[in-house]
C-alpha cells in the first residue's frame, strides 16, 4: 500500500498480516479522498476500526491536523505505530489498543470534537445504530462520518443521521453521513 497524495505521497505503509484487518485497496481509498479532498486541510480525524491507518495517515499527508487510530487488533495496532514512525507523523497521532466503545467513552471524556470521523467495520458489522449513537458527543453539525462497507447491503443508522454522499466500487462502497441539525 502507499500514500497517494500530499506531502507523503507515493510512500508506502504497511497492513498487519492476517485475515483480522480488510486494507482499503488504494484505487478505491483515491476514489474517497478525491470526493473528501476539500474537507481534509486542518480537520481533527478520528478512525474507528482503523486497521493498518490508511485511511488516516492519507488524510494527515494532505493536510488534517491529527488523527486518533482505534482497533482492538494487536497486529493492527503495531502496524500503526510502526507507519506513524515511517511517516514521521508520530506526533499527529494518537493510537488506541481497545475495543471501539472503550476508544470513544474515553475520548468522550476528553470532551473531544472531531471534523471527520472514518468507520470502517467488519462488512459483517451491517447494525451501526449503536457506534453513531456513541459518535454523538464527539461531532459537530458540519462532521462528516465517512463509512466503508460493502455495496448492496443495507447498513443500519440512527434517523438522526443523513446520508451526504454515496459511491460505490465493485464490492466496496462509501457512504457519507452528516448529523441532521436537530439530531442533537
Amino acid at each position: 500500500m502507499r500514500i497517494i497524495a500530499g506531502e507523503a505521497r507515493g510512500r508506502r505503509i504497511d497492513a498487519p498480516e492476517g485475515r483480522n484487518t480488510r486494507p482499503t485497496l488504494d484505487r478505491i481509498r483515491e476514489n474517497m479522498f478525491n470526493i473528501l479532498q476539500n474537507e481534509i486541510p486542518g480537520s481533527h480525524v478520528l478512525d474507528l476500526f482503523a486497521g493498518s491507518g490508511a485511511l488516516s495517515f492519507e488524510s494527515l499527508s494532505r493536510g488534517a491536523s491529527d488523527a486518533v487510530l482505534v482497533d482492538s487488533d494487536r497486529k493492527a495496532n503495531a502496524v500503526q505505530k510502526q507507519n506513524a514512525e515511517t511517516l514521521r507523523y508520530s506526533d499527529r497521532v494518537r493510537l488506541f489498543h481497545c475495543d471501539w466503545s472503550r476508544a470513544v467513552q474515553h475520548l468522550v471524556e476528553e470532551a473531544r470534537i472531531f471534523d471527520i470521523v472514518f468507520l470502517d467495520p467488519p462488512y459483517v458489522m451491517t447494525d451501526l445504530q449503536n457506534v453513531f449513537t456513541a459518535l454523538i458527543p464527539l461531532i459537530g453539525s458540519d462532521t462528516l462520518i465517512v463509512l466503508e462497507h460493502e455495496a448492496g447491503k443495507e447498513i443500519l443508522v440512527p434517523e438522526c443521521f443523513t446520508i451526504r454522499k454515496e459511491r460505490s466500487w465493485g464490492y466496496c462502497a462509501m457512504t457519507v453521513y452528516q448529523l441532521n441539525s436537530g439530531g442533537e
